[in-house]
């Protein structure tokens, strides 16, 4: 829709990219060599996030700057020194265009990479688009909390819920037309897209726009199976299945915890017990452990956050000599607040789930001025 309706913006223009493998059309083109080969359009810079151009490196791995072979264009790291574009990088730049496929997820980076961007582009008086794309887990509903601000970090870059049900632009737009972020931002919204669209009713073709968010499955269940990732369970890494099953070695009584928390009722999924052979590298690399499947039975009534909090509760209150959170503050960062540990260690989940369901209906009345669809 860019090079269609909007090519006055960037004809002429010296322009920098913010893409990874995800940036593709409809027909499978990668948007590099679509705006490369546009008339008129100079292609200057490109910009690599979190696991790289490519789509392939490892979470946390740092992305080395390079050049790009195919069209020899300068790749500059933003998940490396610095996760935001300098005004060096920026130099041979007029316009910087942002054109990543999000997950939906306040703890997925691709988004922080945008708004740091943003504010950087404002800073040396560079114009900023962003090539709208679906939120792949429906943009009409969210859940989960907003994050404390001691807690915020580039798992969490701004008062958002943990799933926040709206698309890339939609939140650039909130966040700049709330003051959150310092930066001018023109979206390029997308053509015959509806809110209440899950991915598979696009018509486009998945591209996992990270290693473990194989399926829009894992998606859904990310926002709040991420959790795990600050614990010493595993969360399916190394598995066919990331996202999908949790488990550890000690857990011997995976058939009970799958039968307790089928009795919860919770709604568009069910549990199974089963287990899997760990990829070496992971957590229990090379050991086959039991683990707890989470099976989606109805993807409209599934809420990540709250299965987690659910299971994390179940696991705690039988493994308490065995279950480790991870140093530090790392499920505070994930969750946005101090208050899941709290409840999941002394068995109070109500309070906090109610507290969750507040404040996501709150912040969705709240960006009704920055949709576009």
């Amino acid at each position: 829709m860019l090079l269609k309706d909007s090519a006055h913006l960037i004809r002429g223009k010296r322009v920098g990219l913010i893409t990874n493998h995800t940036g593709m059309d409809e027909r499978g083109r990668s948007s590099i060599d679509l705006l490369y080969d546009a008339p008129g359009v100079r292609l200057t810079a490109l910009f690599a996030p979190e696991h790289g151009l490519r789509g392939s490196a490892r979470g946390g791995a740092t992305i080395a700057s390079g050049v790009d072979a195919k069209t020899g264009v300068r790749i500059y790291s933003l998940y490396g020194e610095t996760k935001r574009p300098t005004a060096r990088m920026l130099d041979d730049v007029d316009v910087l265009v942002y054109d990543i496929q999000d997950v939906g997820a306040r703890m997925y980076t691709y988004v922080w990479t945008m708004t740091l961007a943003a504010e950087a582009a404002k800073k040396v008086g560079k114009i900023f688009i962003v090539a709208d794309r679906p939120d792949p887990i429906r943009a009409d509903i969210g859940e989960g909390g907003l994050i404390e601000k001691r807690y915020r970090s580039f798992t969490g870059l701004h008062n958002v819920p943990l799933r926040y049900g709206l698309t890339p632009g939609e939140l650039a737009r909130h966040l700049s037309q709330t003051g959150e972020i310092g930066a001018d931002v023109i979206v390029i919204p997308m053509k015959g897209y509806r809110r209440s669209m899950w991915w598979e009713e696009t018509g486009l073709e998945w591209i996992p726009p990270s290693p473990n968010i194989r399926d829009t499955e894992a998606a859904l269940l990310y926002p709040g199976m991420s959790f795990f990732e600050a614990t010493n369970l595993s969360e399916g890494r190394g598995t066919d299945l990331p996202f999908r099953l949790v488990g550890a070695r000690w857990l011997a009584d995976a058939s009970q915890v799958a039968r307790v928390m089928n009795a919860k009722a919770l709604g568009g999924v069910r549990f199974e017990s089963t287990r899997r052979r760990i990829r070496r590298g992971e957590k229990f690399g090379g050991e086959t452990i039991p683990m707890i499947r989470i099976v989606l039975t109805d993807k409209n009534q599934t809420r990540s956050s709250e299965i987690a909090a659910h299971l994390l509760r179940e696991i705690y209150s039988r493994h308490q000599r065995e279950f480790k959170w991870q140093a530090g503050a790392g499920i505070e960062e994930l969750s946005g607040t101090e208050e899941l540990r709290k409840a999941v260690e002394n068995g109070k989940l109500d309070s906090l789930l109610r507290k969750w369901r507040s404040e996501s209906s709150a912040f969705e009345r709240d960006v009704m001025s920055s949709r576009l669809y």
